[in-house]
């Protein structure tokens, strides 16, 4: 066991994000990884019981941290990212859930042995998935946008109405076995979920009031937006339990969609916050899980139980409430699949078996065995499969990394013509029509529109793309833009042509450090490089290998070669900075931008020759 509490704190902060740092190095599913960890720390080993220890201090804990997590969920969900996917959205969030919900409870009767009134209560708890375990597949998996926004928006509207689902069954159990029936119980809830949503509206609008007209400074926005979650959820959870989760999906939905700038700054800070919440709460968890409950997964009516849930289910579930849709076969089979339970079902489950247990209900010491096996099952099966399912039924945007250049002009016309000779995905955005003509010509992917505005947000899909250059003739926007796109594609992966020049070298000097690292060599801006392809040069691709080294290649290169980047055997691209470490190895592609020595030199031996004929 761990020393103090302190310490144990400390393990699960320590733990939570290791495991999300393998997840990322090794390109695995990290709740896979966060799960199995809490496993080994806490049943397996014993090391850590974090129930135990934390004492009455667990639950408000996960119940809080589940709440900020769906707020940060549902801060995303912008009324404008679902054009043309409301029908399906909804179809899935309602008719959807309800399917969902029956055949789960039949499921859970007939084949896990639960009584009816248990069954009915899982089986309304079960049709969650949340952003906990939606989230960080769909960063990994490189979904396209439409099978990815509806996964996305049924996992942050479906939260809370599963759990309020499991309530509502609940009190309708508790209505019809009671020996003198009360609808009051049943007025009382309705009333509550009615309350809890207008209570997580007048928040969100209260909230964007204060940030509009300046009654809270920048430094108190996300602290206050933090404090007023905790508070909505916890007032609408005193008069109904569970309905502090519709009180901050409401709250987020609502400040999304008010048009309030400050957004964008509080989501960078509530991601931050969500992921390391997301890594403690499944550490903490999986690791106060009994052997008793491990063990008892493997009984074969729970394994049938979670078999028929993943493939029978949920598929169905799928394809009759989106009958009449536009979606696709291979998308209806996606969705079909792709429906992991995460932190909300385990917390949950462990009050309905509590609060079931002391209504004599014996079988409800199954829900938490239930509930584990479901997520872990679902955790790890579509963890491990999203990538290769989204790829087979074409719906991934797999393939070589790619980059998004922001500037149209001479220099970076041909720097994505020669990404796309080694079949790199690339993008041009400008919000020049005239600009955007070298594209045009050129045959090369464009976007007209401005890349800082709201319309390119909703209307640009950024997924194929994993690298970012900022090439336009104005240095400050450049900062700008780059200082704005490092928190989503990350600061090794954002550049910025140089903004170096002689004429204005302290302005420059402040330019450079905002944002970005500069591309290239500080020395070599906008203009030399836009100069250089004017003077025709070319180019270039040099292959390592072991017989042509790279220190060799470097020793016989014309001095005024520019190194662009270099293309690893895995189509991984590294471009050139004097703030990154560049080390070709046997087996990459060195691109680089070449004077016309060659070219000059055929001319001059072509002219030579026909000066020879001549003189014959």
């Amino acid at each position: 066991m761990v020393a103090s509490i302190l310490s144990e704190i400390m393990l699960i902060g320590l733990l939570g994000i290791g495991s999300q740092w393998v997840a990322w190095r090794y390109r695995m599913p990290a709740i896979v990884v966060m799960s199995i960890t809490g496993l080994l720390v806490g049943p397996v080993f014993g090391f850590m019981n974090p129930e135990q220890d934390f004492g009455d201090l667990y639950k408000p804990i996960i119940s809080v941290a589940v709440a900020i997590i769906l707020f940060e969920g549902s801060l995303n969900l912008s009324f404008k990212e679902i054009r043309g996917l409301g029908r399906p959205v909804f179809r899935i969030s309602t008719a959807g859930a309800f399917i969902a919900w029956i055949l789960g409870s039949l499921t859970a009767h007939y084949i896990a042995g639960l009584s009816w009134a248990v069954a009915f209560v899982i089986g309304g708890l079960f049709i969650v998935t949340g952003p906990t375990v939606i989230m960080p597949l769909l960063r990994q998996s490189k979904l396209k946008p439409r099978p990815a926004k509806i996964l996305k928006w049924e996992g942050i509207i479906v939260d809370p109405i599963g759990a309020l689902l499991a309530v509502f069954a609940f009190e309708i159990i508790a209505f019809l076995t009671s020996t003198n029936p009360d609808g009051s119980a049943l007025l009382l809830f309705f009333a509550a979920s009615v309350f809890a949503a207008i209570l997580g509206w007048a928040c969100g609008r209260g909230m964007g009031w204060m940030f509009e007209t300046g009654n809270i400074p920048e430094f108190l926005k996300s602290p206050a937006v933090f404090i007023v979650v905790i508070f909505s959820f916890t007032l609408a959870d005193e008069v109904m339990h569970e309905t502090g989760l519709l009180a901050v999906t409401a709250m987020g939905m609502t400040l999304a969609n008010i048009g309030i700038s400050s957004v964008a700054d509080m989501r960078h800070f509530k991601e931050n916050i969500s992921i390391l919440l997301i890594s403690a709460i499944f550490i903490m968890l999986t690791a106060s899980l009994q052997v008793e409950t491990l063990l008892k997964v493997f009984d074969p009516h729970i394994i049938g139980y979670v078999i028929l849930m993943m493939f029978v289910v949920r598929p169905i579930s799928i394809f009759l409430s989106t009958i009449g849709t536009d979606l696709s076969l291979n998308e209806k089979l996606l969705l079909g699949w792709i429906a992991p339970r995460g932190i909300v079902a385990l917390t949950v489950s462990s009050y309905f078996a509590s609060i079931l247990g002391g209504a004599g209900y014996e079988d409800a010491s199954l829900i938490t065995t239930l509930t584990f096996a479901l997520v872990f099952f679902t955790v790890v099966a579509h963890g491990f499969t999203i990538r290769w399912t989204a790829r087979k039924l074409h719906l991934s945007m797999e393939g070589r990394p790619g980059t998004l250049i922001v500037g149209s002009n001479k220099f970076t016309i041909n720097l994505a013509k020669s990404l796309k000779e080694q079949k790199a995905p690339v993008l041009i955005v400008d919000s020049s029509w005239e600009r955007l003509r070298l594209a045009r010509e050129a045959g090369i992917a464009f976007y007209h529109g401005e890349m800082l505005s709201e319309q390119t947000e909703y209307h640009l899909d950024t997924i194929p793309y994993d690298y970012l250059i900022a090439a336009t003739d104005f240095h400050s926007y450049n900062a700008l833009v780059c200082t704005t796109f490092i928190p989503e594609y990350g600061r090794t992966n954002v550049f910025k042509i140089s903004p170096y020049n002689l004429v204005d070298s302290d302005v420059n000097s402040t330019v450079d450090k905002v944002g970005g690292r500069i591309l290239f060599k500080e020395d070599v801006s906008k203009e030399e490089l836009t100069n250089k392809i004017s003077s025709h040069y070319k180019f270039r691709q040099t292959a390592i290998t072991d017989q042509y080294k790279y220190k060799q290649y470097l020793e016989e290169k014309e001095d005024e070669t520019i190194l662009l980047y270099i293309i690893k055997p895995s189509g991984q691209i590294k471009f050139y900075s004097e703030e990154m470490r560049v080390t070709p190895e046997n087996g990459d592609i060195v691109v680089s931008l070449t004077p016309p020595v060659k070219e000059i030199k055929k001319i001059r031996e072509r002219l030579e020759n026909q000066r020879d004929g001549n003189g014959k």
